[in-house]
């Protein structure tokens, strides 16, 4: 299947990245978290942009930077309130060059990092390849002291089964998911994900499982906070990506007009390699079509004076 996004020009995808990547630095990606917070009142996770990497330099690279990252969080005054301070999200495949165990080591090593400096860890999930992996992974960490939570795509068949998996008192962010997976292995509807990720939100409530709802799709996130987050309002919290306009509804929600309200988190990733935050908003115009409408609409309007 031809992806949309291939016919956009790399230059393009770069200059639209710019409302949806923090910077070109742990830096600025920091920067923004903080403005974030000051500004919209919302907190963050963090995730240094890149994945499926095939070089053992990039593999390095990327470990220091998570360590670099997770060690400022823990020191920066700026964020010593725990319950503020940006959570760090993670992708398995950005760790190791072909070997899945080798990532798991490096997984388990930034855990024990991120326990040391009072950061929270979110092992996101990728293709199918990768979830079974990650969620033994995430359990086996949180199992052990760890504050480590992973994120499941209610597009996957296999979904429903695992959240038997996922303990009280764990953290799960639910998706839709952007990785286009065939007919035999996940749903092709959007609005069945979506029924999905109210249904297994209301399981996993009831289970003590803190729900970190991931969306953008504002009927969805209304019928979340009037009909399920009244579960356990404690053990939830509502995600969006940076860079997607929803000032509206948030302002709507912190007046409490759809009843209950509760911690937004925004993820804010960060680059450093342009060709990493390419490939990341070509995924997210696969997923999002409107996403290219608007950058060629952008692209001929002319320039308000």
């Amino acid at each position: 299947m031809v992806r949309p996004s291939r016919f956009v020009p790399g230059p393009l995808v770069r200059w639209f990245a710019r409302p949806y990547v923090a910077g070109g630095s742990m830096a600025a990606g920091l920067e923004t978290a903080l403005a974030l917070r000051e500004e919209e009142g919302s907190l963050a996770t963090m995730d240094l942009l890149g994945e499926a990497v095939h070089e053992d330099f990039h593999v390095l690279r990327h470990v220091a930077a998570y360590e670099s990252l997770i060690d400022a969080l823990g020191q920066d005054p700026r964020f010593e309130d725990r319950a503020t301070r940006p959570t760090v999200s993670v992708k398995p495949s950005a760790f190791t060059t072909g070997e899945p165990a080798a990532a798991g080591v490096r997984l388990a090593a930034l855990a024990d990092r991120a326990r040391a400096r009072g950061v929270a860890l979110t092992i996101d999930m990728e293709d199918r390849a990768w979830t079974e992996r990650t969620i033994r992974w995430a359990v086996d960490l949180f199992r052990h002291g760890h504050d480590v939570g992973t994120v499941f795509q209610t597009r996957l068949h296999r979904t429903e089964a695992d959240l038997d998996q996922i303990p009280a008192g764990m953290r799960l962010r639910l998706v839709i998911g952007i990785y286009p997976e065939p007919a035999p292995y996940a749903l092709q509807d959007k609005v069945a994900m979506k029924e999905r990720m109210l249904a297994y939100a209301r399981t996993l409530l009831q289970r003590g499982v803190y729900v970190e709802f991931a969306t953008h799709d504002e009927a969805c996130l209304a019928s979340f906070l009037q009909d399920v987050a009244p579960i356990a309002p404690d053990r939830c919290e509502l995600q969006m990506l940076l860079g997607v306009p929803r000032s509206g509804f948030l302002r709507r929600h912190a007046a409490g007009e759809f009843g209950v309200v509760l911690p937004v988190r925004r993820y804010v990733p960060f680059a450093l390699s342009w060709d990493d935050a390419t490939a990341y908003l070509r995924r997210r115009m696969d997923e999002s079509p409107n996403l290219i409408r608007s950058v060629l609409t952008n692209l001929v309007k002319p320039a308000k004076r």
